[in-house]
């Protein structure tokens, strides 16, 4: 249970899977049949997660070295073809890997019995190796002819040079990418959450970085790099409300996730992401969720005139002139100067006058003011 709350908080956390399937190894009973089943389940759960992480090769590793123990070939060629079209910081680790677990076992063993076949039908198209009427021979599905080591021995061969010709395409526009984020990886030098202040290079780095992915990568990457930032720049509300803003494009649900994760956990205090939260409810016709996110927000840091004034021109802009007048009466009499006292006053007037057409009301409002402000 610890271990599913720390994770659901910190998906990203690649440690944290790691230190939870070591805890699942060590607990769970080998010998009940369903134990691999669950195991295989929280790693798929930990790289659709954490995988496309920049660093999130151990979990790879970890994931490939699981289905290897258990003679799993096939499966560990299937992870290889997800990691290899990944931008990660150990690519080129991973490609050499591929290629010596492509050296050392049977072509059969390391793809589906489908796939097999065909690959054996093309290489045999390519080497004409057909009949007289153009068909392909029916041994291409059956197993190598082993009264002929020689052929054994060149189409084993030929089949594990396509297998990796294949994937080394793969690898190479990977390359290619992981090129392109090499200097903003590069410029992370704290990763990790810190109370004090980041330096104006590291801001730098990390917006260049998203503005980066958000050009050209996929929602999955930028989702992740936008987790990966909000660890290390949780206390800076111009992120968040960058990652609202870009999710606005997606999910509303999404939307609401990230300023209810800023708002209630990081940036209590901070107006102009609560504020922004409690538009986009409003654009959604959540009217009592703006409503409570602005009080919380006013309770939480009293006497903000902005915070008051939206309450206000929410009533307003939905009916409820009664409350608008409340709102406002309330700031004159708990102001704690002349001059806030005014100020309010004005915005009363202005209310009654403009929207409830009362020029006694209003009148009566501003001469109260000039009696209390006398200077």
């Amino acid at each position: 249970m610890v271990y599913r709350q720390g994770l659901q908080a910190i998906p990203l956390s690649v440690d944290l899977w790691l230190h939870y399937i070591n805890f699942l190894k060590e607990t769970l009973d080998s010998n009940n049949p369903e134990t691999d089943a669950k195991i295989k389940s929280v790693f798929e759960h930990a790289v659709l997660a954490a995988g496309t992480d920049f660093r999130s090769d151990r979990l790879w590793e970890t994931y490939i070295n699981w289905e290897n123990d258990r003679g799993n070939l096939e499966e560990v060629t299937a992870i290889y073809d997800r990691i290899l079209g990944i931008p990660t910081q150990l690519y080129s680790h991973h490609f050499q890997r591929f290629r010596d677990h492509v050296q050392n076992h049977l072509p059969k063993d390391l793809i589906s019995p489908e796939d097999f076949i065909n690959l054996r039908q093309e290489l045999a198209s390519t080497n004409a190796h057909f009949d007289n009427d153009g068909i392909p021979r029916n041994d291409l599905a059956a197993e190598i002819d082993i009264n002929d080591p020689a052929r054994i021995v060149s189409e084993i061969e030929n089949m594990r040079h396509r297998i990796i010709e294949v994937r080394q395409e793969i690898y190479n526009h990977n390359e290619n990418e992981v090129s392109r984020r090499w200097a903003f990886e590069e410029g992370i030098k704290r990763p990790y959450f810190h109370v004090k202040p980041l330096e104006k290079a590291q801001l730098k780095n990390w917006k260049d970085y998203l503005d980066f992915e958000i050009e050209n990568g996929t929602l999955e990457r930028v989702v992740v790099l936008f987790e990966r930032c909000l660890v290390a720049c949780a206390l800076y509300e111009d992120f968040w409300i960058k990652y609202a803003k870009y999710m606005e494009n997606h999910s509303n649900e999404g939307v609401r996730h990230v300023f209810s994760r800023a708002c209630t956990v990081h940036l209590s205090k901070k107006p102009m992401v609560h504020l922004l939260w409690a538009a986009f409810e409003e654009q959604q016709g959540n009217i009592n969720e703006a409503r409570r996110i602005l009080k919380t927000l006013e309770d939480s840091v009293p006497g903000l005139a902005m915070v008051r004034l939206r309450r206000v021109s929410l009533e307003r802009r939905h009916g409820n002139i009664d409350e608008a007048e409340f709102l406002l009466q309330d700031a004159i009499k708990n102001s704690k100067t002349p001059n806030e006292s005014s100020f309010y006053a004005v915005k009363l007037a202005r209310l009654l006058f403009k929207v409830e057409k009362s020029l006694p009301k209003a009148r009566k409002v501003l001469v109260e003011a000039i009696d209390i402000d006398k200077v």
